[in-house]
């Protein structure tokens, strides 16, 4: 297989500078792109002095548009991607490709709990991981991991799909289970960066909340919006009851929950089958 090595990186010169020739020593004949997304630091004159090609956005664009940047100019039939922060071991790249021989369209390194970077990150990961599971029906051990080795060919079919920002491993990871593809997980430990990171609780917890819906969204809308139908149905029943018996007659809440639930679901069922177009003939 003719391999590419994507890393999108913002002001991660430090880490570079360590990671780099780990990566180089373990990459042999591949070819190794680092997408510099807007950085301020001496990210590309690092990547230069250690001779690894350098893609640059005049600005900050997001880490999804340098996975999408990286991914258009790769050239090898199987691309790997690293977080630029050098938490992701390139030692751990030979095993990832060997998981990826064994039939999988893509193989996600799958961090365990000692490797998160906080017990928030840890919990909000471990949400996503049962809420994935839940909807696809598969056993999803990282949802949000960057570290990932991909057939190119099947990853770019879904490149309009991926947001610029940092939630372009839960929609690739989605889209893949809707269309179909084989995913593997591979347990990997990761290593502390230097310096601080990018993600900020409060701004990027607003964030993961709105992943979570993208989630099932993005699988199939009914298995969000079925429930939330349900439960504005049950609440009016449980509301027209209470009235029925206390007041002897039906009241407009109740008329108002009834209808919430009968929009809520019509809005699901037209979602499921635009979701349906969206994957449709995507191999092509």
């Amino acid at each position: 297989m003719n391999i590419s090595i994507v890393i999108p990186a913002k002001n991660e010169a430090r880490n570079l500078e360590n990671f780099l020739p780990r990566l180089l020593k373990q990459a042999g004949a591949a070819e190794c792109i680092v997408v510099n997304d807007g950085s301020t630091d001496d990210t590309v004159d690092v990547c230069k002095e250690h001779g690894v090609n350098v893609i640059s956005h005049p600005y900050s664009k997001g880490n999804g548009a340098a996975i999408k940047t990286g991914a258009r100019a790769a050239t090898g039939d199987v691309i790997v991607f690293l977080d630029g922060d050098g938490q992701h071991k390139p030692e751990d790249i030979p095993r990832l490709l060997a998981e990826l021989d064994k039939g999988f369209d893509m193989v996600v390194g799958a961090r365990d709990r000692a490797s998160q970077a906080d017990s928030y990150r840890a919990l909000a990961n471990g949400i996503y991981n049962s809420l994935s599971s839940t909807i696809t029906g598969q056993n999803i051990l990282d949802l949000t991991s960057g570290f990932r080795a991909v057939k190119a060919e099947r990853f770019r079919e879904f490149l309009y799909l991926l947001p610029n920002g940092f939630s372009y491993p839960t929609t690739c990871t989605m889209a893949f289970f809707r269309a179909g593809y084989s995913v593997g997980y591979l347990p990997i430990q990761t290593e502390k960066r230097l310096g601080e990171s990018h993600i900020s609780l409060l701004k990027d917890g607003i964030r993961f909340l709105i992943i979570i819906f993208k989630v099932g969204s993005l699988y199939s809308p009914l298995k969000i919006f079925l429930p939330a139908s349900a439960g504005f149905f049950l609440t009016g029943c449980g509301y027209y009851l209470y009235t029925f018996f206390t007041q002897g007659r039906f009241t407009n809440m109740s008329a108002v929950l009834f209808m919430t639930a009968i929009l809520v679901f019509l809005i699901g069922l037209v979602s499921e089958q635009v979701t349906t177009l969206m994957y449709k003939d995507s191999h092509k």
